[in-house]
């Protein structure tokens, strides 16, 4: 599976603020700079993730966006879900071609599918921060990255 521009960018957004001090609140603007992210379509899906309750808007010269909770209670399958996007089964085989081997590909298949889609919601952000900080170091790079 290859994610979406969708959820690239929503899973970086969320990611960027998971870096935050204390994850408070930081502007869409910041973000977009940060991420290379184009701030409109940002801020849509900032709005979906508001809605969903990943995260809470708050108002002001000090407002902007911040985590609803603490990244290792958010998902990775949460936030595709929360943006609309979906991971569909395989194709149902067609009824014309039930034989056994067409079963068992199928089942195959529909059990992989089950796993992925636990997998997605088990892999929460503080994984992700981790994986990036500890790829970061094995590069040798400063502490600030582009996610």
């Amino acid at each position: 599976m290859k994610l979406t521009t969708k959820s690239h960018y929503s899973v970086k957004a969320l990611l960027d603020l998971s870096l935050q001090p204390n994850y408070g609140p930081t502007s869409v603007k910041a973000i977009a700079e940060r991420q290379d992210l184009p701030a409109p379509y940002l801020e849509k899906l900032l709005i979906e993730m508001r809605r969903a309750g990943l995260v809470q808007a708050l108002r002001g010269v000090q407002g902007g966006y911040q985590l609803a909770y603490p990244p290792q209670q958010i998902s990775v399958g949460q936030i595709l879900e929360a943006v609309g996007e979906t991971i569909e089964p395989f194709p149902q085989t067609p009824a014309h071609e039930s034989q056994a081997e067409d079963w068992v590909t199928h089942s195959l298949w529909q059990q992989l599918h089950l796993k992925f889609m636990k997998a997605l919601y088990t892999i929460t952000l503080a994984d992700l921060y981790y994986d990036a900080r500890s790829w970061q170091a094995a590069q040798g790079e400063k502490a600030n990255f582009i996610i």
